[in-house]
């Protein structure tokens, strides 16, 4: 049994990760300033024993009472309308958020993990996209508020690491999708998914032969804990390796919920990556990881949450 803080804990991943720790025997602090995060993500662990929910902003100063033995970084803004409405404080939570909370672990002897991202690798010139691919991103575009956040707070946590002794953690998230996902969320899983279910077009932005990589929650959630319990520093990737352009997964949305919702082509937002698919051979040499849940299997899942959420 530990004693985890989780800063973005009312978040899609942060409440995932927080029913697992929980599930194994762990105590959780969760920290969430709420700003995209959602006490609805959190509302079943009223009363468990081992759950506490303190609404504080990680900008600010980290104070919390008693032992620590491991502090898991995912506050921020994670969806390209969450981060472009809030890009000062996407960047805040990058730079001055990840500081607070390495200097939390500093401070309690604890071990620190932190959420980065695929998008630290930009529009790839590489494909797949290995841990050693330094990455191709515009420093100035409208989505380097959240992808220079990133490649900063890796910086910041290698930094603490060599400097200071801290214990770290790096895990690249690739496009994880799964219930808890906002229906305004933004990105394409659930825009597709609420727009089937409302008999609303498919938005795709561009031809639609742009390519991700989709990992069901479950997966990611078994990944980082492999990451946090081993010995690896990483970065490490984690993500399914399974690649499908977005007219594909539009078919397996519409095949999923059996809508009939046409396709809507609209203009492909500026800097957006051509590709995007995940080497996994560290995570399965160093982690003994893989995803398992099926593009289709993870999809119905994830409409059947939506279809009991959405008015």
């Amino acid at each position: 049994m530990a004693r985890i803080v989780v800063t973005g804990g009312a978040g899609f991943l942060g409440s995932h990760l927080t029913d697992a720790l929980l599930a194994r025997g762990d105590e959780v602090v969760s920290l969430d300033n709420l700003c995209t995060g959602e006490l609805r993500n959190l509302a079943h662990l009223d009363g468990h024993p081992g759950f506490t929910f303190v609404e504080h902003d990680v900008t600010e100063h980290i104070a919390v009472d008693g032992p620590v033995d491991a502090v898991l970084h995912l506050a921020s803004p994670a969806s390209p309308p969450g981060y472009l409405a809030l890009p000062v404080e996407t960047l805040m939570v990058g730079s001055r958020g990840t500081h607070n909370a390495l200097g939390l672990a500093r401070a309690k002897g604890a071990r620190f993990f932190v959420s980065s991202t695929s998008e630290v690798y930009g529009d790839p010139s590489v494909h797949p996209q290995p841990e050693s691919y330094w990455g191709n991103v515009n420093p100035i575009g409208p989505r380097s508020v959240y992808d220079e956040a990133k490649r900063f707070t890796e910086a910041l946590t290698m930094a603490y690491h060599r400097t200071h002794g801290v214990d770290v953690r790096i895990v690249r998230i690739f496009n994880t999708y799964g219930p808890r996902m906002r229906a305004d969320d933004g990105r394409v899983v659930s825009n597709f998914i609420v727009q089937a279910l409302r008999g609303e077009p498919l938005t795709i932005y561009g031809d639609g032969s742009q390519t991700r990589s989709f990992c069901y929650v479950d997966d990611e959630i078994r990944g980082f804990l492999a990451l946090l319990d081993g010995p690896h520093t990483g970065p490490i990737n984690i993500g399914n390796d399974g690649e499908f352009t977005m007219l594909e997964l539009a078919e397996v949305v519409r095949e999923v919920t059996g809508s009939s919702s046409p396709i809507e082509h609209l203009p492909l937002p500026e800097d957006d990556p051509k590709q995007r698919r995940p080497d996994l051979t560290l995570a399965r040499s160093l982690l003994g990881w893989e995803p398992s849940v099926a593009l289709s299997d993870g999809v119905a899942r994830t409409v059947e949450y939506f279809a009991s959420v959405l008015p």
